[in-house]
């Protein structure tokens, strides 16, 4: 009986492993295709919109998101008490820490809330852009300021059961993992610094003890401050993001919104397309979370802009 039961999970490991692989290899297809894509897109391509999901619940400040099937996952910040500047730095920080609660939702394709799993502790509570690999959706949760500290975490979004990966002295977001060179990247506070982490063959990070100074890369895009990243194979992944701008001086903000595409290797953008998209309250699309996935001829996108009371909004678009 020993032996049979050795046998059945050797069996086990071997199929999941093989799904597994071919989960990866269907997301980096589809990442290709979406790289592919959306580089003919430009400011003057129409984006369709095709459907709304309205979420029945409150979904606080939504931070992150990945559709998986018809499921969303989805991170969120809970604010209980807001972060309070200081009039001068205080250690290196610009703020206090606040208080909060992390949330990764699990969310049908009629927007009902399956699941609500607590990431983070103390002073770590707001987590950030997500990515699914196949297996893992990889979540970073760190301090509500910057140059602070953060969590990685990888979720099983079956059992929806964290696995902590690794912990670093800076605030992480928006990371993907990149199954062909076995990083885990990731933006800072305001995707000012790129960071690529790097996995060995038993899946531990080897570097998570390198300084900031020393491990980050300066972003050299300025136009966006990437929210939510995804990761498109062949070392690019895509981030959406946006900035605030005035029409003129001590005039009235407006806020941009955009896609770009950033190679991994050399971090730059390789290619950048503005989303002139707004909800009715004039929140720009990319506000948020975001997922975008192969259409068609062209790209379908999810975005979930607003706060506390959210939708997904899906639109379609072709390029050139």
């Amino acid at each position: 009986m020993s032996a049979m039961r050795n046998t059945l999970a050797i069996a086990i490991t071997i199929f999941t492993t093989i799904a597994d692989s071919s989960a990866n290899a269907e997301i980096i297809q589809a990442g290709r295709t979406i790289s592919e894509r959306l580089k003919t897109f430009d400011r003057n391509t129409v984006w369709k919109p095709v459907e709304q999901i309205t979420l029945n619940f409150p979904t606080f400040h939504p931070q992150g998101m990945v559709k998986i099937g018809d499921v969303f996952y989805i991170t969120s910040v809970e604010i209980t008490k807001p972060t309070i500047k200081y009039d001068q730095p205080r250690d290196g920080y610009d703020r206090d820490t606040g208080e909060g609660k992390g949330h990764l939702f699990k969310v049908d394709a009629k927007g009902n809330l399956l699941e609500d799993l607590a990431l983070g502790e103390g002073s770590i509570y707001h987590p950030g852009g997500i990515d699914f690999d196949g297996t893992s959706i990889f979540v970073p949760v760190a301090e509500y300021r910057p140059n602070s500290a953060a969590i990685i975490y990888k979720v099983d979004p079956k059992t929806m059961k964290p696995q902590e990966v690794f912990r670093y002295k800076d605030h992480l977001g928006g990371v993907i993992h990149d199954t062909e060179n076995k990083t885990l990247n990731a933006v800072s506070w305001g995707s000012r610094r790129f960071y690529a982490f790097t996995f060995d063959n038993a899946g531990k990070v080897t570097n998570a003890d390198v300084e900031r100074t020393k491990l980050a890369k300066l972003n050299p895009s300025h136009y966006i401050d990437y929210q939510d990243c995804k990761y498109l194979g062949a070392s690019e992944m895509l981030c959406g993001g946006l900035t605030a701008y005035q029409t003129k001086k001590d005039g009235p903000k407006f806020s941009l919104g955009g896609l770009e595409i950033i190679n991994l290797a050399s971090n730059q953008p390789v290619y950048q397309v503005p989303v002139q998209l707004w909800t009715e309250a004039g929140l720009p699309m990319t506000q948020n979370p975001f997922w975008i996935e192969p259409a068609d001829k062209g790209l379908k996108a999810y975005f979930m802009p607003e706060d506390d009371k959210s939708t997904i909004y899906i639109y379609e678009a072709q390029g050139k």
